[in-house]
């Protein structure tokens, strides 16, 4: 139970992208769009509103974190107005995107019924090309003879690349107020189903682009293609060699190598590499720590690199493993936590469980609330704390690492990673920070613990974590309340890299300790 109470935030709409086979089997004889997309009346929304409202109000102890009540009462209002009149369950869902949003959490996640998804999953009207942000632009990421890599996309079917970036916002959640991963999952991630949602199924793409080198704009038409044939392009991407460095889906959860005699590079993908203390692969994953850092003591290696690039997160303790190795000082996993609620799971009726993919049957439910009243036993005055043995004092591990530790971060870290690039940039010694500000917050997030629920009319799902959280991070002036860990170094992709596939990022910090 405690694997599915304690989800990681994996990449947006992968249980979405991967329901075509399981949909298809469920086809209707009648596969149309209407029978999946139905008109909503006034009251039905209002009521799935009214009922998503007070459902946060009693169980997302995160509402208020970033927004005053106020602020969350004006966003509801107009919410509420927006709905007067009919409308498809895609344009009512598009209301609930930026409420949730708007919350400011990286673990909230929107998705429409499953139905409607394999509906548009089976469509011959997807995007057919990858595109990659570089330097604030859309750029063409596909080799194909019709566009050159490299080429600038001004738009799409008459939309300028700027308002088809923005309308994908309200897809990417994020801590406070962090933009970063906004922007580049604008463009990187956006085109699949998000696309189908956000502007139809077309049956073409007129592509208007700048050629490398060229000043003068062109367009090129292209028919869409089916989802299989659209991730068999992206395999075949330009950028796939650099992207996959970093993948956590390509690559091993967790590895370390020489770069130099003098550097060496421990990578942490994901940390999803052992559930808890109780699973057997969680003493492999410590040994393989510790007889990094006995190497590193051993031959005296002054620098170490520490990549987290686009690591979702994954379940604690395994995050604080490397840190202990990194610091001359105690650290917990955070100075509060508390849920809003006791006895149970609010508004149960309409709970559908911990994965969009699965409802969860009444035996894991029972043990569900079990472990839930374990873990927040009382609620005293709007506070549910958190039992003071889930969150323990880690102490400095021997040897620690006295060398030049340079941190690599992206704006794809979120969750249990961004929670340790905030204990490196709090505690760590000797550090550089590189890279680009992470989604996850660097004061606190609401995680752990992750609830989907129903909407009964519309049927949207609807999944916030539960547990408010002030992790152990002492201010600092560089960090602003509402943000990620902002980097020493801010240092994004570069065009030239791009075109070359370099690692713009990792070179950066090789030049540093070069320098």
């Amino acid at each position: 139970m405690k694997k599915l109470l304690f989800l990681l935030l994996l990449a947006h709409q992968g249980w979405a992208q991967s329901t075509a086979n399981s949909s298809q089997q469920a086809k209707q004889p009648f596969d149309s769009l209407s029978i999946y997309n139905r008109q909503l009346h006034p009251s039905e929304m209002k009521q799935d509103l009214r009922l998503f409202l007070d459902i946060r109000k009693k169980a997302n102890s995160g509402l208020y974190r970033y927004r005053t009540q106020r602020q969350i009462d004006s966003i509801y209002k107009w919410a509420f107005k927006e709905v007067r009149r009919p409308m498809s369950t895609l344009a009512f869902y598009k209301i609930i995107l930026q409420l949730t949003d708007f919350e400011g959490s990286c673990h909230n996640y929107t998705e429409p019924q499953a139905d409607l998804v394999g509906y548009y999953n089976r469509q011959r009207g997807f995007f057919p090309f990858a595109l990659k942000y570089i330097e604030g632009n859309m750029i063409f990421n596909s080799k194909t003879a019709q566009i050159p890599v490299g080429s600038r996309v001004m738009g799409i079917n008459g939309i300028t690349d700027k308002e088809l970036m923005q309308s994908f916002y309200k897809y990417i959640t994020a801590d406070g107020f962090t933009q970063t991963e906004k922007l580049s999952s604008s463009v990187n991630r956006s085109y699949g189903l998000r696309y189908l949602y956000e502007y139809g199924i077309k049956d073409s793409f007129a592509i208007a682009f700048v050629a490398p080198g060229a000043t003068q704009e062109q367009t090129v038409t292209v028919p869409a293609v089916s989802l299989a044939q659209r991730t068999a392009n992206l395999i075949l991407r330009h950028s796939a060699s650099v992207d996959s460095v970093i993948d956590y889906t390509v690559q091993p959860k967790y590895s370390f190598k020489m770069v130099n005699p003098s550097t060496g590079l421990l990578n942490l993908r994901i940390f999803s590499m052992a559930s808890g203390l109780e699973d057997p692969a969680f003493p492999v994953y410590v040994a393989f720590i510790d007889s990094v850092f006995q190497a590193l003591n051993n031959n005296n290696i002054p620098n170490l690199i520490l990549d987290i690039r686009s690591n979702p997160g994954g379940s604690d303790p395994t995050f604080e493993q490397p840190m202990m190795y990194l610091t001359d000082s105690s650290f917990k996993e955070n100075t509060l936590a508390y849920t809003i609620f006791d006895d149970g799971i609010p508004y149960e009726k309409y709970f559908w469980g911990v994965s969009t993919a699965e409802r969860m049957d009444s035996m894991a439910k029972a043990d569900g609330k079990r472990m839930l009243k374990d873990y927040f036993p009382a609620l005293h005055n709007g506070r549910n704390m958190q039992n003071i043995k889930y969150n323990p004092v880690y102490y400095p591990k021997h040897p620690g690492f006295k060398g030049k530790l340079y941190l690599l971060i992206d704006e794809n870290v979120a969750s249990a990673a961004s929670h340790l690039a905030s204990l490196v940039k709090a505690y760590a010694r000797n550090v550089t920070i590189v890279g680009v500000e992470t989604v996850g917050g660097y004061y606190g997030h609401n995680g752990h613990m992750s609830v989907i629920y129903e909407l009964p009319h519309s049927k949207i799902k609807t999944k916030f974590s539960i547990v408010y959280v002030d992790q152990d991070a002492p201010v600092k002036p560089d960090q602003p309340v509402g943000r990620g860990i902002i980097p020493d170094h801010t240092v994004w992709p570069t065009f030239s890299d791009f075109m070359q596939n370099r690692d713009t990022q990792m070179e950066y910090v090789l030049k540093l300790i070069t320098e």
